[in-house]
């Protein structure tokens, strides 16, 4: 049977895209503006600079040379204003608006739905996507904008004017290299990989084996069992860690007493046993989530064949949940290493970590190293994330609930 096709008609230009890319410019006007001390005169040019601008580009037949004209004018325009900054800053933003156009008038706002959808439905799915894209770039801001501060010259936590203008002298690596150099620093990050690390075994040896136990269908009492052990992400952490305080102090004078340990070495052993109790509950999560679609008769086959519990559990077992596992391996690591009210809680000065000693940088000093740590650790736990989502991956691909 030959296929049905439907020529959709294009969307009017003067009824509909231009209106639409002038409220689009206005918006962007709005903030342009409030930051000039004239919001009015923003939103005013704005409006009009993104008509002209949709109607210049739209008369390109070529999408890319138009959407290329659009970042050349919008340039231009923003180089008259601020000069190099305001020249990149208007290339982007040339760009969006150019995309826009194109994505208006040649009707792609209909690309993502049935081609029976109502202007309604139509008008919901859109705004929908919108809405999700601005709710990410406010939880996306914040972090972007310490990004390029942590390369200041200047001991400021502000964009400087020099920096505005994308002088180079308003740019320098000092930040990283007090951070990588001085023992304020070093020593806080030093032990922050030790003590996560160490935390991370033991949460995933104790969190796995509780896990395994408690997908079995003949443990007594396993969905209380389950909340008890999921508990410390559910209660506040101030009441976990003042719980861990006393608890601790009462253990470690025993242990020193009667044990002969140092101080020191105790405050480590707390430190880790803390934060292995706040990460069991992520390990558990996810290899209770990959025990889901594992075959129990694997493990029967092996019994069957000679292989004992240890045996069956390493050979056959651990390869098929291995990538939950290390999922929640690595959930424990990123638990460990950014938790800052339980070490202020339970440790002491020999066992400061990276987040306590930020926290304390914010509250006695302001230090802008802060700035190059915290683009350091967005860089770092980026990594993670995209390690965790490619072994998520492969776990449905190994569980066949993935084609590819």
């Amino acid at each position: 049977m030959a296929a049905i096709t439907v020529d959709m008609p294009r969307p009017s230009l003067t009824g509909f895209t231009l209106p639409l890319n002038a409220l689009a410019g206005a918006l962007l006007g709005y903030v342009v503006g409030t930051a000039n001390h004239s919001p009015l005169t923003g939103v005013l040019a704005g409006a009009v600079f993104a008509a002209l601008l949709a109607f210049v580009v739209v008369s390109f037949r070529q999408r890319r040379l138009g959407r290329l004209a659009g970042a050349l004018i919008t340039g231009a325009v923003g180089a008259l204003i601020a000069g190099i900054s305001g020249a990149l800053a208007g290339a982007i933003l040339g760009l969006v608006l150019s995309w826009f156009a194109y994505w208006l008038s040649s009707g792609d706002y209909r690309a993502s739905v049935p081609i029976y959808a109502t202007p309604r439905e139509v008008l919901w799915h859109n705004s929908f996507r919108l809405i999700c894209g601005l709710i990410f770039f406010f939880l996306i801001a914040p972090v972007v904008v310490v990004i390029p501060l942590s390369f200041n010259a200047e001991n400021f936590f502000t964009f400087t004017p020099k920096m505005l203008a994308l002088d180079p002298e308003g740019y320098s690596l000092k930040h990283y290299q007090d951070f990588f150099t001085n023992p304020d620093w070093t020593r806080p990050l030093k032990n922050s990989f030790t003590i996560a690390p160490l935390a991370t075994i033991l949460s995933v040896s104790l969190g796995t084996l509780a896990a395994i136990g408690l997908s079995q269908s003949h443990v007594p009492g396993r969905r209380a069992i389950m909340a008890i052990l999921i508990s410390p992400m559910i209660v506040p952490l101030i009441i976990s860690a003042t719980g861990m305080f006393f608890f601790y102090a009462k253990l470690g004078n025993w242990m020193e007493a009667h044990l002969g340990l140092s101080k020191d070495f105790l405050g480590y052993v707390k430190v880790v046993l803390a934060h292995a109790v706040l990460g069991i509950p992520f390990v558990i999560i996810t290899v209770t989530a990959t025990l889901v679609g594992f075959d129990r008769s694997l493990t029967r086959a092996a019994a069957n064949m000679g292989a004992g519990p240890v045996r069956t559990f390493f050979k056959v077992q651990m390869p098929l949940i291995l990538p939950g596992v290390i999922s929640g391996a690595l959930f424990a690591f990123i638990t460990s290493f950014d938790e800052v009210v339980v070490v202020l809680f339970v440790g002491s000065a020999s066992q400061k970590t990276l987040p306590w000693q930020m926290f304390t940088g914010l509250r006695e000093q302001i230090s802008p190293t802060i700035l190059a740590v915290a683009t350091v650790l967005v860089a770092f736990s980026i990594a993670l994330l995209t390690t965790v989502e490619l072994l998520r991956r492969r776990s449905e691909r190994l569980r066949g609930m993935s084609p590819s």
